[in-house]
């Protein structure tokens, strides 16, 4: 069984933070689950552009307002707490916060907590992290 708090992770290797946006990775590949389980805020009035086109997320908010906008074909859903969205086809879109957000985000196939986004807003794919970030994480989980 695997049990963690918040506060555990805050100000180690799973908290990973980005211009717009900080990442708290309670479940990773590592972890052995098949899907990883992030605690995410997304700062107020930002814009950031994403397109997973490795991985596909699922995205539940419990804090705060903003929008997602479709890229595809330029929809634009509200989101407020109790809002989920899921990004089945590696949509490529566009999260704009109106005031701070907070997001519990999972994704398959699980990452491995050292991804950022590259220049499309994508995360590489796993297969090129997992081997160095599984035994960089296991190591330091061992100390």
């Amino acid at each position: 069984m695997i049990v963690r708090q918040l506060e555990e992770i805050q100000g180690t290797e799973r908290e990973m933070y980005a211009e717009n946006w900080v990442s708290r990775r309670l479940l990773l590949s590592v972890d052995g689950m098949g899907f990883s389980l992030h605690d995410t805020i997304i700062h107020a009035g930002t814009e950031t552009m994403m397109w997973y086109k490795h991985h596909l997320e699922a995205v539940y908010c419990i804090e705060g307002e903003g929008e997602i906008e479709s890229l595809s074909d330029g929809k634009i859903y509200a989101i407020r707490p109790g809002t989920m969205y899921a990004l089945n086809m590696h949509d490529r879109h566009v999260l704009r916060s109106r005031t701070s957000l907070r997001m519990v985000c999972v994704f398959n196939p699980p990452c491995t907590g050292n991804e950022v986004h590259d220049k499309d807003g994508a995360y590489r794919p796993a297969s090129r992290q997992e081997a160095d970030s599984k035994n960089s994480i296991a190591a330091r989980r061992i100390e």
